[in-house]
């Protein structure tokens, strides 16, 4: 099984917590890849597959600028994503209450009018809280990652 980690940062956070999975989840049945969002467009999806969107949030609820070009793509191009399954880590911070963790949402948001289709709910990571987002996402990958195998057994 191969899955492509994608991420959106504006400071680093969201590599690191993809970093940290990839190393995670490469197991040897799983074939994990980290790849910045920088410079992609609508075609990192061709062929299909599966994805882990992981994104901050930036300004005023935007995807952050590496992640710019990417979402511009899916919204222009608008190609069929039927093929594509994927999950969502999505970083923010609650005290912006109305763009919470809106860079991810709004990667859910397209990806899913394109047909892609999500497995499991989108991790939300509050900045805020405390905790340390790669210690949260990895507990949380481990559940999403079982949901894969069982969803992609099953099709």
């Amino acid at each position: 099984m191969k899955l492509t980690i994608l991420v959106g940062t504006m400071t680093g956070t969201a590599q690191l917590v993809a970093q940290e999975l990839e190393l995670r989840l490469d197991d040897g049945e799983l074939q994990a890849q980290t790849r910045l969002m920088d410079g992609l467009d609508a075609a990192v999806f061709a062929g299909g597959g599966l994805f882990l969107i992981c994104t901050s949030t930036y300004g005023q609820g935007d995807v952050p600028d590496n992640a710019k070009q990417l979402y511009e793509s899916l919204q222009s191009a608008r190609p069929d994503l039927s093929n594509v399954q994927y999950g969502v880590i999505a970083l923010g911070d609650r005290t912006y209450a109305e763009t919470f963790c809106n860079g991810g949402k709004r990667f859910d948001r397209i990806l899913s009018e394109l047909g892609a289709r999500r497995i499991g709910e989108i991790m939300l990571h509050d900045a805020s809280a405390g905790t340390m987002p790669e210690e949260v996402a990895a507990e949380w990958v481990q559940v999403w990652i079982a949901l894969c195998r069982d969803q992609l057994v099953d099709a």
